[in-house]
């Protein structure tokens, strides 16, 4: 049936209704008279009332004869009886009044009724804004995006620092946006998709702000993650809308952050399937990177810390053509971070910018922006004027070493333990060459477990290492234990964290590097696991793929290597045994060893035999 039709069939039936009622109620108005109550009581007298139905505020009766209207029927209020009889000593008119309660009546029913749907509509509204049970279902399908419009983002390309060639390959994608036509005049076309590819903590999302910050065009911001929901289906609509939104904006960029929540290759898991939730979800977003041409302004962003997991369908020439690393920042990336983020904070006279980066090889991007807000917040609680680079210090340490608990007591021998096991590592630090140099020992525990520690600070930005530096660095971790069984004879807990890392550097010299001369040049790990993993971080254990022997003469050379370097380690300090009772007790005396004791410790060490050792 016609929608018009129908709607005015629904008019005419309301009218006839309304017809009806109104002549009931014309009716009924006519067949009954409203009397006063004094004229009742006056008919009651004469004796021509017939019947009565009492209320408790009015009489409903029929008269015996009618009225000059012709009603029989009649209807009067009650009036209490001592002031009716007071009234009709005076011959006065009267009759009851009723109060009305019409509207006190209409909000009774109104007011839960609007009460109820106020609060369904509320918490409709909430579920859907919040994702609740079901996401809101008026509103399931919808983009989760946020919506940045022009410039308002508020971050440019000089907001980013330590990453400029990022920044350069980001700056044509830049022109691009912001004259899309003139661009392919020589025929070529602008990547759909870009990839960054980072740690944690680099700066991709910033990067990707600052490119619509700089291009000045609708940034479209989302999480893998929001594209999963718990009906079947929802990602894939979600996927459509953002796309549908992007376009009618562009040009414009689409952001999507932790694309790894979303792209996981196909077919991964144990309950990997064509009708899994994820796998449509990344199937609608292939659709729609191949469905539009990158000449109509659209530019696809994305940023993941886990580039080796990602379906290889994303990953090919005409979705996400280019692939940007954001790598950590080498030292002259850190002083430009360093000073982004120091405009922010008031500093002391001395503080430099070159000074602070090299305390901070490894750091992120992340990692300096707190380092700066931590050096503040010491500065702050010791109520200095300024940050000096003693806060700075401080907070390098609290970094990584952790928080410095002075209320945990050790007892008299636990203290001289972890003496000369920290100095112990220091003693074989300054002995050895190559070896990164010492900055501070001390026995105050720190963070979850660490009784002790002792703090080296490189010179300079390291990316290869020799056979024989690692042999050292091995030498440097070894020192500790060397030290507790060369003076007390005995080993204790406190090496545990050591002998895993050294065990880790001679495994991977072993399986990885090919520095075995037993087992050869041979790469026995295909794959570390996740390349963007630290250099102090274990990989992933894999499935071996090579032979039970092979696996036994591993672990048969990775303690020979061990071995070799602990004895070493071992005629590092009986060599150096006075030496090491003389810094251990000044180190009990003092508690920490600054810069100017090391200093002290480095003349007193023997300018020869130090590579024959």
């Amino acid at each position: 049936m016609n929608k018009n039709i129908r709607f005015n069939l629904g008019y005419a039936v309301a009218a006839i209704f309304a017809v009806f009622l109104i002549q009931y109620l014309i009716s009924t108005a006519h067949q009954t008279a409203v009397i006063p109550y004094s004229e009742y009581q006056q008919l009651l007298r004469q004796g021509k009332v017939d019947a009565v139905g009492i209320s408790d505020r009015t009489l409903q009766g029929t008269l015996k004869e009618p009225l000059p209207g012709g009603q029989k029927q009649f209807v009067t209020t009650r009036v209490d009886q001592d002031v009716a009889q007071e009234l009709e000593k005076y011959n006065v008119r009267f009759t009851g009044q009723i109060e009305s309660t019409f509207l006190r009546d209409l909000l009774s029913w109104v007011m839960p009724v609007l009460l109820f749907f106020g609060v369904w509509w509320y918490i409709g509204r909430r579920m859907a804004e919040g994702g609740g049970i079901g996401g809101g279902l008026m509103a399931i399908g919808k983009s989760k995006a946020k919506v940045y419009v022009e410039s308002n983002t508020g971050v440019t390309f000089a907001d980013v620092a330590g990453v400029d060639e990022a920044k350069d390959e980001l700056r044509e994608v830049v022109d691009f946006l912001k004259n899309p036509t003139d661009y392919g005049r020589l025929g070529g076309r602008m990547p759909k998709g870009v990839l960054l590819v980072g740690p944690p903590g680099t700066g991709k999302t910033l990067l990707a702000k600052a490119v619509a910050g700089e291009a000045r065009v609708p940034f479209f911001s989302i999480s893998g993650s929001e594209f999963v929901e718990m009906f079947v289906g929802v990602g894939a609509a979600r996927v459509r809308d953002l796309f549908k939104q992007a376009h009618e904006k562009a040009p414009a960029i689409i952001f999507i952050d932790e694309l790894d929540a979303l792209g996981r290759a196909r077919g991964i898991g144990a309950f990997a399937g064509g009708h899994d939730e994820k796998e449509q979800t990344l199937n609608q977003l292939l659709v729609e990177l191949d469905g539009f041409d990158s000449r109509s302004g659209l530019v696809i962003l994305a940023a993941t810390n886990r580039p080796e997991i990602l379906d290889p369908a994303l990953l090919r020439a005409g979705r996400f053509d280019r692939q940007v690393l954001v790598d950590r920042p080498d030292k002259k990336g850190r002083i430009e971070i360093l000073k982004v983020h120091m405009k922010k904070v008031r500093l002391a006279d001395g503080v430099d910018a070159d000074a602070v980066a090299a305390l901070t090889p490894g750091f992120t991007g992340a990692d300096l922006a707190n380092l700066v807000n931590e050096a503040a917040l010491l500065a702050t609680r010791r109520g200095a004027d300024a940050v000096s680079m003693i806060d700075f210090n401080n907070a390098v340490e609290r970094m990584v070493a952790g928080l410095e608990k002075r209320n945990r007591l050790l007892n008299t021998r636990e203290r001289e333990i972890v003496a000369y096991h920290e100095m112990g590592h220091a003693l074989v630090a300054l002995s050895l060459p190559g070896t990164d140099p010492v900055h501070k020992v001390s026995i105050i525990p720190r963070g979850v477990g660490a009784l002790g520690y002792t703090i080296q600070r490189p010179i300079e930005d390291r990316f290869l290492m020799t056979k024989e530096e690692l042999e050292n660095k091995m030498a440097v971790l070894l020192g500790g234990r060397a030290a507790e069984l060369i003076v007390f004879g005995h080993l204790s807990t406190g090496a545990a964290d050591d002998l895993r890392r050294v065990t880790d550097i001679a495994r991977s010299m072993v399986t990885r590097y090919g520095m075995s001369e037993r087992l050869g040049g041979v790469a026995y790990e295909r794959d570390p696991g996740n390349f963007l993993a630290g250099a102090d971080r274990p990989y992933p254990a894999r499935e071996r793929d090579y032979a039970e022997e092979t696996a036994a003469a591993v672990d048969r050379e990775v303690k020979a290597i061990l071995d070799q370097v602990f004895q070493r380690t071992q005629g590092i300090l009986n060599t150096r045994r006075p030496i090491l009772d003389r810094a251990a007790k000044k180190l009990l005396e003092k508690e920490t060893l600054e810069q100017n004791d090391i200093d002290a410790l480095i003349r007193e060490m023997p300018k020869e035999g130090l590579r024959a050792i």
